[in-house]
């Protein structure tokens, strides 16, 4: 997986370490709209044809998850929506499509307002590297991708894998969702 330099803190050193997972990838969403990356223009070709542009960032990403789940390992997704869904999350759904045809689990957490899943914390997006590899994603105000920060302390690893297995135990398979 090779990609090009990015200016934003942690992005860089994330990015290496995805690239070098030994057998297992988590990754936890839970904002509802993200910017600031590729799929800015993504989103707008999407709002403009109602088709999903397939780049060069993500035809790697796809390639290289399916060689690794080929290789044995296991990547995982969860995203919590809001309902009723906005034009960006319809998108970021039909978006997944790439994602799930190479062999990444990709699970759905569906809220209604006022409510939200148990154990998991809204506004806490992270990779999960092999279990033991924290990642902790920064956002701006708009959901704007402002890089990536390493987190060190065992405590906060544990916790993000109990985070982990409540997500997956209350989510769906984004097949079994994205039909509705």
């Amino acid at each position: 997986m090779t990609t090009a330099e990015d200016t934003r803190p942690g992005v860089n050193a994330l990015r290496r370490e995805l690239a070098h997972f030994r057998y297992s990838l988590f990754r936890l969403e839970t904002f509802q709209r993200y910017s600031g990356s590729s799929e800015d223009e993504a989103f707008a070709e999407w709002r403009r044809t109602g088709s999903l542009p397939r780049t060069d960032e993500l035809r790697a990403w796809c390639e290289w998850i399916d060689q690794r789940i080929r290789e044995g390992c296991r990547a995982q997704r969860v995203h919590v929506v809001r309902e009723p869904l906005t034009d960006y999350l319809r998108f970021e759904l039909a978006s997944y499509k790439p994602n799930v045809l190479a062999g990444e689990e990709v699970r759905i957490i569906p809220v209604s307002e006022g409510c939200w899943p148990t154990d998991v914390p809204a506004e806490s997006d992270f990779w999960l590297v092999d279990g033991r590899s924290l990642w902790s994603m920064r956002y701006g105000h708009g959901g704007e991708w402002l890089g990536a920060q390493h987190v060190a302390d065992p405590r906060q690893v544990v916790e993000a894998c109990t985070v982990r297995d409540a997500a997956l135990a209350q989510s769906v398979l984004w097949q079994d969702y994205h039909p509705r």
